[in-house]
């Protein structure tokens, strides 16, 4: 992530995670419109909270985006097919106990230490990590507000 992304940021264990203006909701929506205007397929959006109420269980606001474009992930699976596992992108929108709102994603250069990914996927590894900075930054940032 780029120094001026790291602004409120925290990267763990390859996550990295940005605390966000407005409910998990409102995020995920803003994300998901920054995500299609770049182009991208949203290709699933779920809702855990939903999920888990369905089933008689509570879990705070938790919203999962799942998104990417094929033409640059096959560039990375046609390197090393393992990296499909983390492919397409996800972000996941969350409230913590205190009721701040969060975002995570996978750090592209963690997937790429993850999978071995070699000089063929530079420029693809770069392209992910700059859309999903651009996007992820767009729908958490003042702005938003």
């Amino acid at each position: 992530m780029t120094a001026e992304a790291e602004a409120d940021v925290d990267v763990d264990d390859g996550l990295v995670t940005v605390a966000c203006n407005g409910s998990v909701r409102e995020t995920i929506d803003r994300l998901q419109e920054a995500i299609t205007a770049s182009g991208f397929q949203v290709f699933a959006r779920i809702d855990h909270a939903d999920h888990a109420a369905r089933i008689g269980l509570e879990l705070r606001p938790t919203e999962l985006l799942i998104f990417g474009k094929p033409e640059g992930g096959t560039q990375l699976m046609q390197d090393r097919q393992t990296a499909g596992i983390d492919l397409p992108s996800k972000a996941l929108a969350w409230q913590d106990a205190a009721g701040d709102t969060w975002v995570t994603c996978n750090d592209a250069s963690w997937l790429a230490a993850r999978h071995g990914l070699g000089p063929a996927s530079e420029a693809g590894v770069a392209a992910v990590e700059a859309s999903t900075v651009a996007a992820v930054r767009q729908a958490t940032g003042p702005a938003a507000v």
